[in-house]
């Protein structure tokens, strides 16, 4: 169907997406989304490549394109709204996952990795989590003033406790990390994506095979028992494993960082976490910070299989999708003063894990780690402070997800 004289001028006019955050606003989505999205829900945008997808900034919008089986996550079909220049090169050469795929066959994927991580293993790690942040904790308050808190806390913290449940040495941090780090670049080319996916790949592959001779309690033996009931083959295996060890410590880190100084730039609300002895209040306040600081600031990508009308719009079969957690978490259809962080603001149905059968698979981790990071982080150091002015903090700009890359902080 073609675009009715509307649709073509609307695309002719198309902002160009990403949108570049406001100076002195860093944690507000881009002002151009949020302004995009009070006047309507559904906008299209122009990327790197030329094409207009539609960006999705209603939160309601949001939930319900979300749950629609007629919207795919198969990077593979024409049409599919692929970040960058890099994770286009690379879409024919990737096996398929639990992050590409729909319906039966996403299942038969997501079934293979929700054992680690549901309610009750995750609580069981509690104690883990705790101790690993008090010992770093330890070497923060033991060291000299200012500290990195990314180098000291929020990054070692969720890396690794994801390197213990997949059964990743931690001694091959820094070299997993710097593969990582271009899957994760806003602008890779081809040829960096390429490189960093063969590193992990190789990776990977070395580390199954040598669970399929040694296996232990961890994920990656689990995927390695699959490859060897033929369920899925090596590179299918890879490419989970790959995946996991990406979410599994870039997004934690990232929001340990984002957060404590969000934290330290309200200083009302650090002292609601600090003092409190509610548990609750505790959990809320990391829901409220996961609403606050959406991290995934290039959206998440999908495709239309089929044509669907939503407020007041019709969107075509192959029309690319691209939803933008940080506008929907901050719609002031769905929130009161959404600029605004609050603890105490009832926040669980944020959108900060996604929505529908994708959301993130590892998302009990995350908020254990985050509850008692932040918590105990508060406690311990109830004086800490930016040991810099905020504007020469660095951020994330250039990365997938949003961040800092490094925090000091003094007490």
């Amino acid at each position: 169907m073609s675009d009715t004289p509307a649709e073509t001028t609307a695309t002719a006019a198309a902002p160009e997406y990403p949108m570049l955050r406001a100076p002195g606003c860093p944690f507000a989505p881009p002002a151009e989304t949020l302004r995009l999205g009070r006047a309507d829900p559904l906008h299209r945008v122009r990327i790197w490549d030329g094409s207009t997808p539609w960006l999705v900034t209603g939160y309601a919008e949001y939930k319900q394109l979300m749950s629609d089986p007629r919207v795919s996550v198969d990077d593979h079909r024409p049409g599919f709204p692929h970040w960058n220049e890099g994770m286009l090169a690379i879409v024919g050469s990737r096996p398929k996952s639990v992050f590409t795929t729909d319906g039966a066959e996403h299942q038969r994927y997501r079934r293979m990795l929700t054992k680690p991580f549901t309610y009750k293993r995750v609580e069981g790690l509690r104690p883990a989590i705790q101790q690993i942040t008090d010992e770093h904790l330890d070497r923060l308050l033991a060291g000299p003033k200012p500290a990195d808190l990314v180098e000291a806390l929020a990054l070692p913290v969720p890396t690794l406790m994801i390197s213990e449940m997949l059964g990743v040495p931690y001694d091959d941090h820094e070299f997993f990390q710097k593969h990582a780090s271009v899957n994760v670049d806003r602008f890779a080319t081809k040829e960096q994506a390429a490189a960093g996916r063969a590193g992990l790949a190789r990776y990977l592959v070395d580390l199954i095979k040598q669970k399929l001779d040694d296996p232990a309690e961890d994920v990656v033996s689990d995927i390695a028992e699959r490859v060897r009931s033929g369920e899925i083959d090596m590179r299918e295996a890879a490419q989970l494993g790959t995946g996991l060890l990406i979410a599994g410590h870039e997004t934690s880190a990232n929001m340990i960082s984002l957060g404590a100084l969000a934290l330290l730039e309200n200083p009302a609300q650090f002292a609601l976490l600090r003092d409190t002895e509610d548990p609750a209040i505790v959990v809320n306040a990391v829901e409220e910070l996961l609403r606050y600081l959406s991290i995934i600031q290039n959206g998440q990508r999908r495709i239309a299989t089929a044509d669907i009308e939503i407020a007041g719009q019709t969107i075509h079969a192959a029309d690319g999708l691209i939803f933008d957690l940080a506008p929907a978490n901050w719609d002031e259809r769905e929130w009161e003063s959404p600029d605004r962080l609050d603890l105490a603001r009832p926040a669980a149905h944020h959108l900060g894990f996604g929505f529908g059968p994708h959301q993130c698979v590892g998302q009990q981790l995350a908020r254990a780690e985050l509850q008692i990071v932040f918590r105990t982080l508060v406690r311990r150091i109830p004086t800490l402070r930016l040991a810099i002015p905020i504007d020469e903090v660095e951020f994330k700009h250039d990365r997938l997800a949003y961040g800092l890359y490094s925090l000091p902080v003094t007490w």
